[in-house]
């Protein structure tokens, strides 16, 4: 499988409550020279002493992830992308997605983006209810949502994304239901439903909890619905998808045919990847490392041409086993026994069939041959049939 490449830009006009990805606010002199401290990265890729020698190797997606990688220039992007074809044999037809936030997004500047070299692009909108996205901290409205993805259309793309989240304070099955619905008729190719996550010290759990302890229809307002609730907002939303038709390829994700994200299925199927910027993590046959977290630190060592990479280590092969099989029970075609066994030395029905067998009883696990997968109502307890696997 030809590599990934991923880019990670840390700057955000504002800090939603929930977020726990390496970022920060937007200082637009560190981002110019962050932007270029990422190409000379790129273009100096297999200096590293904690990463391989990868230069030269076939790729076949670009990734801007962030943060809002938005906020960069259409031609910082376009040098980014030109860093990357230097270094690394970068197929003609790669997938290059760029994150972007609605809020960022007019026709002229996503037009831009699409000549700097840009084919997807991957909006986070999260929810179309206004109160809905104040909550989460998020600057765009709903209707500002909806004009980014006319606007991503009319500038030329054929790839569009969508990042929505469920859980959400406040959010009830109708309202997540209107989302979905709306989502569908602005007919995207593709579409991510996340379910909120929130992590010790967001701001959202504490003003979840400040909220709630008022008391009356404020409070209401800040409330999660109830654990089952969610899992019925999961369930109810792939239904609607299907019928609109989505095909669900991840747990997570559903796309229109064709329109899957290439590069995010690499990491569910055990592929390589390099991660270039501050924080990024990178995998190569077996070997994981990581660049430093702190933007400006990031930005200091590669100016002085010191490596970014630290943290690195080699995976045993037992964790190299546990791991695909973490990942690949994602995707909704599950495992390929046979193909699992050439590439790991392992017969993973053979090792862990006998555990897996209560999980296929209660409809949690399908096999098909020498395939085996999570049922869709298996997703909403994946965690406890991937513990199998520890």
């Amino acid at each position: 499988m030809p590599l990934g490449l991923y880019l990670h830009l840390p700057f955000c006009q504002a800090i939603c409550s929930y977020c726990n990805f390496n970022r920060g606010l937007l200082d637009p002199a560190l981002k110019t020279r962050y932007a270029d401290a990422l190409a000379r990265e790129i273009e100096n890729v297999g200096s590293s002493e904690c990463g391989a020698d990868t230069r030269g190797r076939r790729a076949d997606t670009v990734f801007f992830g962030g943060g809002t990688p938005s906020l960069l220039e259409p031609d910082e992007v376009a040098r980014l992308i030109a860093a990357c074809r230097t270094s690394y044999d970068v197929a003609d037809d790669a997938e290059i997605t760029l994150e972007t936030n609605p809020e960022t997004a007019t026709e002229p500047r996503l037009a831009a983006f699409r000549d700097a070299g840009v084919n997807r692009i991957s909006f986070g909108v999260q929810s179309f209810d206004d109160d809905e996205l104040r909550r989460l901290g998020r600057i765009h409205s709903a209707q500002r949502a909806r004009d980014a993805i006319e606007d991503a259309r009319r500038a030329g793309f054929g790839n569009v994304s969508l990042d929505l989240m469920f859980w959400l304070p406040g959010q009830t099955l109708a309202s997540w239901r209107r989302t979905i619905d709306e989502a569908i008729v602005l007919e995207p190719d593709h579409l991510s439903l996340y379910l909120l996550e929130l992590y010790p010290n967001a701001p959202l759990k504490e003003a979840i909890a400040r909220q709630t302890e008022t008391g009356g229809p404020q409070a209401r307002a800040w409330q999660q619905a109830a654990d089952d609730l969610a899992a019925d907002m999961y369930l109810q939303a792939l239904d609607r998808l299907d019928a609109a038709g989505f095909v669900q390829y991840e747990i997570s994700n559903v796309s229109r045919a064709g329109s899957h994200s290439r590069h995010n299925v690499k990491y569910w199927q055990g592929g390589d990847w390099i991660g270039f910027g501050c924080g990024a993590h990178s995998t190569v046959d077996g070997a994981r490392w990581k660049n430093v977290a702190a933007t400006a630190d990031y930005v200091d060592r590669v100016r002085s041409q010191r490596s970014a990479a630290v943290d690195r280590q080699q995976l045993s092969a037992q964790e190299r086993v546990e791991e695909a099989l973490f990942t690949g029970l994602r995707l909704t075609s599950g495992i390929d026994a046979g193909n699992f066994q050439r590439r790991f030395g392992v017969e993973p029905w053979s090792r862990y069939g006998a555990d897996l067998g209560p999980f296929v009883e209660a409809g949690y696990v399908w096999k098909d041959g020498r395939r085996f997968g999570l049922t869709r109502p298996g997703m909403l307890v994946a965690n406890e049939v991937l513990a199998t696997f520890v």
